[in-house]
C-alpha cells in the first residue's frame, strides 16, 4: 500500500523549532509516510535535518504577497494536483492555506507554536477572527498549556478539536557527559551558553546587556545565526564584550555544545515551549530564562527562582546567582534532567504524533502526551 502524502506548509523552513520537530518526526517514521514540504519564503535549509532515503518533495510556493482571493485559487489547484492524505499547516504564517481548505475538504492538521513579536503583549483581532473562523473544523494541535488556553478561550475553537502535545528531546543525544577542548578559547572561566536563531523576539540584545552585569571572569556564547546577528556582535563590541562573547553562527548538531555551557539563559520576549529549554535540561542545566509561554511550568520547581521578569537587570541578578554557588547549579540541573525524563522523551511526542498523521484520535476532550 502506498504510504500516506502529508502536505506540510510554513512561513519558511529555514531550521527553527517547528521545523526541527519535523524533521525528527519524518526521520523517526521513515518511510512510513510520504512528505510534500511548502516553505512560503523558498528557505529550505532544515532539509539538511531530514535523513536520506526519506520520500520528500518540496513544491514551489504558488502563493503572492498580497493577492488573498488568487492565492485561495492557486491554493485549491495545487490542492487538487497534489492529493495529500492530510494537510499540515503550521502558525499564522499558513492562515491561507486553511481559507482555502474550508472549500475543499481535506483533512486538515494546523500546528500552532507561538506567535511573532508583532504579537507579543496581545492578540491582533482580525487574526483572532480568522483562526476562530477557519481552523474549526481543523485538528489544532498545541504544545504548551498557554497555547491551549489561547485555542480554547480566545479563538473559541471546540475543545474536541484541540490536542496538546509537549514538544520532546532527545534524551541520549541531548545527555549530560563530559567536556572536551570547546571551540572557543576558555581557561576555565564559567560559561553562560544560549542556543538561538538570532531574531528580533528572542530580544538576545537583552542578554547582552544582562552579561555586561555579570563579572569580567564570565564568557557567553550564543549558538546559532539569523538576521540579528550583524547588530548584535555590534552591540558585544560596543559595550566592550567582544573578548568575552562568542558567536559560533549555525550548528548542525548543538548537542555537544551543551556541555560547555554552566548556566543555560533564554532571553526571548516570547516563547511557547522552546525545543532550547528542553535540550538544556536534558543535558543537566540550569536554566535562567525570561518568563514567557510555558518555561516555568516545563522546568523543576527548583528553577522557579531563576525565571524572571522580561529585563535585563532581572535576568543579570539570576545569572549571578547561579554562578556563585555551584552545588546549586548541579542539584538543579540534575532535577531538570530528572523532569525532561519525566515528562519530554521524545517517544511520547513521536507515538502522539502518529495517532495525528494517521488521521485517528477523535477524542472529546484534549489527548495529554507525556
Amino acid at each position: 500500500m502506498t504510504p500516506p502524502l502529508l502536505l506540510h506548509v510554513f512561513s519558511t523552513f529555514a531550521v527553527g523549532g517547528p521545523q526541527m520537530r519535523l524533521a525528527a518526526l519524518a526521520n523517526h517514521f521513515g518511510t512510513r509516510y510520504r512528505h510534500a514540504i511548502i516553505a512560503m519564503d523558498g528557505d529550505t535549509a532544515c532539509r539538511a535535518r531530514l535523513a536520506p532515503g526519506l520520500d520528500v518533495t518540496f513544491p514551489d510556493n504558488p502563493l503572492r504577497k498580497g493577492a488573498t482571493l488568487a492565492n485561495l485559487r492557486r491554493i485549491r489547484a495545487l490542492l487538487g494536483a497534489i492529493r495529500p492524505d492530510l494537510l499540515v499547516t503550521s502558525n499564522w504564517g499558513t492562515i491561507e492555506w486553511a481559507m482555502a481548505n474550508a472549500l475543499v475538504g481535506v483533512p486538515h492538521l494546523h500546528m500552532e507554536d507561538g506567535f511573532g513579536p508583532e504579537e507579543r503583549a496581545r492578540q491582533i483581532a482580525r487574526r483572532v477572527w480568522l483562526r476562530r473562523l477557519f481552523l474549526r473544523r481543523a485538528t489544532v494541535m498545541l504544545p504548551s498549556e498557554t497555547l491551549y488556553r489561547i485555542a480554547a478561550q480566545r479563538w473559541r475553537l471546540p475543545r474536541r478539536r484541540l490536542r496538546y502535545v509537549p514538544n520532546g528531546v532527545d534524551l541520549a543525544r541531548f545527555a549530560p557527559g563530559a567536556r572536551g577542548t570547546p571551540p572557543w578559547e576558555n581557561d576555565g572561566a564559567p560559561v553562560i551558553g544560549t542556543v538561538a536563531a538570532l531574531r528580533a523576539e528572542k530580544n538576545l540584545s537583552r542578554l547582552i546587556a544582562a552579561f555586561a552585569e555579570l563579572p569580567p571572569s564570565v564568557l557567553l556564547v550564543i549558538v546559532g545565526d539569523g538576521p540579528a546577528r550583524a547588530a548584535l556582535v555590534e552591540e558585544a563590541a560596543s559595550r566592550g564584550l567582544g573578548g568575552r562573547v562568542h558567536f559560533t553562527g549555525a550548528i548542525a548538531e548543538p548537542a555537544e555544545l551543551y556541555r560547555f555551557f554552566d548556566v543555560f539563559a533564554l532571553s526571548s520576549d516570547t516563547e511557547q515551549m522552546p525545543l532550547s529549554v528542553l535540550e538544556a535540561m536534558a543535558s543537566g542545566l540550569p536554566v535562567c530564562a525570561t518568563d514567557v509561554g510555558d518555561v516555568r511550568a516545563m522546568l523543576a520547581p527548583a528553577n522557579a527562582p531563576y525565571v524572571v521578569a522580561l529585563n535585563a537587570t532581572a535576568l543579570a541578578g539570576a545569572m549571578a546567582r547561579l554562578l556563585a554557588e555551584p552545588g546549586q547549579r548541579a542539584a538543579i540541573g540534575a532535577a531538570n534532567r530528572a523532569r525532561a525524563e519525566q515528562v519530554f522523551d521524545q517517544r511520547a511526542m513521536f507515538s502522539a504524533y502518529d495517532t495525528l498523521f494517521g488521521g485517528a484520535g477523535g477524542r472529546e476532550e484534549k489527548e495529554r502526551a507525556g
